[in-house]
């Protein structure tokens, strides 16, 4: 078993119109299965709508299943008993920086969750200061959020959920409120924490370009897993992905048009690199 791992999970939730009565029941997860390994860097895409944001917040037991089981590191998240233990060890980074930072200084806002849990103030302290690094934050610990960028807020925001020390961070979609800028380094600091700090990672996004470095994706569409593979095993399926309301990134589409047009290159292609790379491998006509 991985560090999260779902089973059949399903999550239905009622619908009720203005006077509390019951209008039905939509599922907003339907009999999804999920394998992340320790260290891995795991991608769920969809389109808004498709399940991915709710699916998120049971990995961080925010919600429940209606039926199936989530475990977190052997945990079950119905589990009411293990429920802190879950989320110390699977943090959450949400949409908007502002509704996760509180401390007037930057380093009094990434040092509350550890102070929480009791940790000494020295190792306080320390946490802080490798958390504030992991994210490139450190030179603005003295700072106010306030006058952050989005992207720096948000890297704030991750170094907050660094410094309780979680085995998995889950990011729900922590660019959507960012311009380009701050996508880029969120994404930079994400992949950073992976690579060199070894922290899983699970990041919810329905940007296709911020899934490229994933181990594995997972594409969802009304509750269901649709696809699942590599970012070059998904990105080869450009036609169902576009079926599925999902952009794909210009250099991927380029080089699948032009292998419509009839050039002999590979699909998926990922990276401006390597669409080079590819045509400069293409038989010219003698």
């Amino acid at each position: 078993m991985g560090i999260i791992s779902a089973s059949k999970v399903i999550f239905e939730y009622i619908r009720r119109d203005e006077e509390g009565n019951v209008e039905g029941v939509t599922r907003a997860v339907d009999n999804v299965d999920l394998d992340v390994k320790e260290g891995q860097f795991i991608a769920i895409l969809g389109h808004n709508g498709s399940g991915k944001s709710t699916l998120a917040k049971h990995i961080n037991a925010i919600l429940v299943p209606t039926e199936g089981t989530i475990w977190v590191n052997g945990k079950d998240t119905k589990d009411m008993d293990k429920i802190w233990d879950i989320r110390q060890e699977a943090g959450m980074v949400f949409q908007n920086p502002d509704n996760q930072i509180i401390g007037q200084i930057v380093e009094e806002d990434v040092g509350f969750g550890p102070e929480n849990m009791g940790v000494p103030t020295k190792e306080i302290w320390e946490r802080v200061e490798e958390s504030l690094k992991a994210v490139g934050m450190y030179e603005f610990r003295k700072h106010s959020p306030n006058k952050l960028s989005g992207g720096q807020k948000q890297r704030v925001s991750i170094a907050g959920v660094i410094a309780m020390h979680p085995k998995c961070i889950i990011l729900d979609e922590p660019t959507a409120m960012l311009d380009p800028n701050g996508r880029k380094e969120v994404i930079r600091a994400i992949r950073a924490l992976n690579d060199v700090e070894g922290i899983t990672v699970v990041l919810i996004t329905h940007y296709m370009e911020e899934i490229i470095h994933a181990d594995k994706v997972f594409v969802m569409d009304k509750g269901h897993v649709e696809l699942e593979g590599t970012p070059r095993e998904i990105f080869s399926q450009v036609e169902k992905l576009k079926s599925l309301r999902l952009d794909v990134p210009q250099v991927t589409l380029l080089a699948h048009e032009l292998r419509q047009g009839g050039l002999d290159i590979p699909e998926g292609i990922l990276t401006t690199k390597e669409l080079i790379e590819a045509l400069k491998e293409v038989k010219q006509p003698s």
